[in-house]
């Protein structure tokens, strides 16, 4: 498993300098040389990249999407060597594995993609092929934090029902949304003990990609992967 940073690319700015994202505007000349740059620094040979569209869809995969991807925003595999990648600059990556079965995902799980559920689909279809959730590992990537991630309160209070652990606070003591807390609890349920934190927030840390933040801007990556 692995984090990039926005350091180490060819992009120029606002995406300075490695954007892994195809759909923001950055020059693909770029991205698809900050791809490739990632992927031979990782030891990966071929890289999952999905067309993520904030829903709770997970789909098994044994090789890159030939074209366009699919709109997706789970992935799994077996397949060592093959890389999956969660591209980011707010929402959580969340990166899973269970050793024994020979299994790892990836979710991009933002606000809805917790509302909806795309972790708990991502251990629910690990494990129709073999995994067992209390043996998962996972680890929730970089995010907005509970204490920044500001939101209207209907909006808080919507997502609150579906998953009561998100609901937050900011530092001024405006309506918020957590969604590390959210999906920790989620994954909690669907039976995973083993959660692990990389507990950066993107809006506080210049090295990450930040939407909120920035608006026009990258997005780094989460990977996981099998070793071959």
């Amino acid at each position: 498993m692995a984090f990039t940073d926005r350091h180490g690319g060819v992009s120029a700015e606002p995406y300075g300098t490695r954007n892994l994202g195809g759909a923001v505007g950055d020059d693909p000349a770029a991205v698809a040389e900050n791809r490739a740059k990632t992927a031979a620094e990782l030891g990966l040979d071929m890289v999952v990249f999905m067309r993520q569209v904030h829903g709770a869809d997970v789909a098994y995969v044994t090789e890159p999407f030939a074209g366009e991807p699919p709109a997706l925003d789970a992935v799994f595999t077996d397949r060592p060597g093959l890389g999956l990648a969660i591209l980011v600059a707010d929402c959580a990556p969340v990166l899973v594995a269970d050793p024994v079965a020979g299994l790892v995902g990836g979710a991009h799980s933002g606000r809805p993609g917790t509302e909806a559920g795309v972790v708990p689909a991502l251990v629910e279809a690990m494990a129709s092929r073999g995994a067992e959730p209390t043996r998962m590992v996972a680890v929730i990537g970089p995010a907005a934090c509970g204490l920044c991630y500001e939101v209207p309160d209907d909006l808080r209070e919507r997502v609150a029902e579906r998953v009561p652990e998100s609901r937050s606070t900011t530092r001024q003591g405006t309506p918020a949304l957590d969604i590390r807390a959210g999906i920790a609890a989620q994954l909690r349920r669907a039976g995973v003990a083993d959660i692990r934190h990389d507990g950066r927030c993107t809006i506080e840390t210049p090295d990450l990609f930040s939407y909120r933040r920035e608006q026009r801007t990258g997005r780094f990556g989460g990977y996981v992967w099998l070793q071959g």
